[in-house]
């Protein structure tokens, strides 16, 4: 008797340890094990630690470099038509020139906006600058936003401007190596932003005169808004990087929360209204990066999906969407160790794909035009 009621104490053990265990994470299983893609060219090559890569109005592909250059390029030819570099900037280890969005109405007012590290009497500090191209240049810079901590490592620094008839520009910082900063709202790291274009603060923002959106956020490198839903993708430490949907004064966890809310940090998340991601990696990271929207008939598989590229897993990852865009329904992976490190996407009107690498030397730009 005394034996079966050891075994059966033993089985309830396992069951409450299966549920509770705060390393049994929630994950997303890929479908798709580098899947064949069709038809590659390279666009560009020959550059060093591209950043950002995102389609202009004009039809060209404008791209950062981290040490501070800015290049404007024709994707027929790969041919550079304007190159800036920005003297102000400072790379250091994963900082420099990082983010940039064109305004909605750039084609009229020439705003271009970029997200770059710099040293600040000694101390490394991170500002969003507005320019205006003119005359194949950039002038006129105005600063927007300043006195964000920086590191080598950690400084988020993707830019989303909605087009909208009063368009708001979002933000995303990282924790800098400093994790509390990510739970402070009264700190501009670790955070999703949100501000006028020029640089004043909404009125209906979570907290007054505040430019916080969203809060505990680890190191968020991917930001785009598709059918009004913002979608960021954010790096984890050795576990749980995630997709998340971003909401309104929303915490999201980080560092108390890895990934989804699972075992010691369900209190946490109950307490603090945490939103969980509707992707994660599970046990391990990929380095998640750049992001954008799919939804066009050129590629049909890859329709109403987010596009998403890697770093550590050298990989484009197709994240499906459900109908309402609040779930991710199934994955794949493309390319996977065939360019190394891929740093960003973005996407042509024709439903072309463009993406850059981050090897360090001879980086560049690969179009993909269709699947097999």
């Amino acid at each position: 008797m005394f034996m079966k009621y050891k075994y059966m104490a033993m089985a309830l053990f396992a069951a409450w340890f299966m549920m509770s265990c705060s390393a049994c994470k929630k994950s997303t299983t890929d479908t798709g094990n580098n899947l064949p893609v069709d038809s590659t060219r390279i666009v560009k090559s020959g550059l060093s630690h591209p950043w950002e890569i995102t389609w202009g109005p004009d039809n060209f592909i404008w791209i950062t470099e981290r040490s501070g250059r800015v290049q404007r390029i024709d994707p027929a030819t790969g041919n550079s038509s304007f190159s800036f570099t920005i003297s102000e900037v400072e790379a250091n280890g994963e900082g420099g020139l990082l983010g940039m969005a064109l305004h909605p109405d750039f084609m009229n007012n020439g705003y271009l906006y970029v997200v770059y590290n710099y040293d600040n009497s000694g101390s490394y500090r991170e500002k969003l600058v507005r320019y205006t191209y003119s005359g194949n240049t950039l002038t006129s810079a105005v600063t927007i936003l300043d006195g964000i901590t920086a590191a080598g490592i950690h400084n988020g620094a993707r830019i989303w401007i909605t087009n909208d008839a009063e368009p708001k520009l979002f933000l995303t910082t990282g924790d800098a190596a400093n994790q509390p900063s990510a739970q402070q709202t009264a700190s501009l790291n670790g955070k999703v932003l949100r501000l006028n274009p020029d640089g004043t603060i909404p009125p209906d923002n979570p907290i007054a005169g505040n430019p916080l959106w969203s809060y505990g956020h680890r190191n968020a490198q991917g930001l785009v808004m598709a059918n009004n839903i913002m979608y960021a993708s954010e790096h984890g430490p050795s576990e749980e990087d995630e997709v998340n949907i971003i909401e309104k004064g929303r915490n999201y966890g980080w560092p108390d929360v890895k990934g989804p809310c699972n075992g010691g940090e369900l209190s946490f998340c109950t307490t603090n209204n945490v939103k969980e991601p509707i992707w994660s990696s599970g046990g391990s990271t990929i380095a998640v990066c750049g992001l954008d929207y799919y939804d066009h008939d050129r590629i049909p598989q890859w329709k109403n999906s987010l596009l998403m590229t890697t770093l550590k897993n050298s990989s484009l990852r197709q994240l499906k969407l459900s109908a309402d865009g609040q779930s991710v329904t199934e994955t794949a992976i493309f390319l996977k160790d065939e360019y190394g490190r891929l740093r960003d996407v973005c996407i042509s009107p024709e439903g072309r794909v463009y993406v850059c690498t981050s090897n360090g030397s001879d980086d560049k730009i690969i179009e993909i035009s269709s699947l097999p």
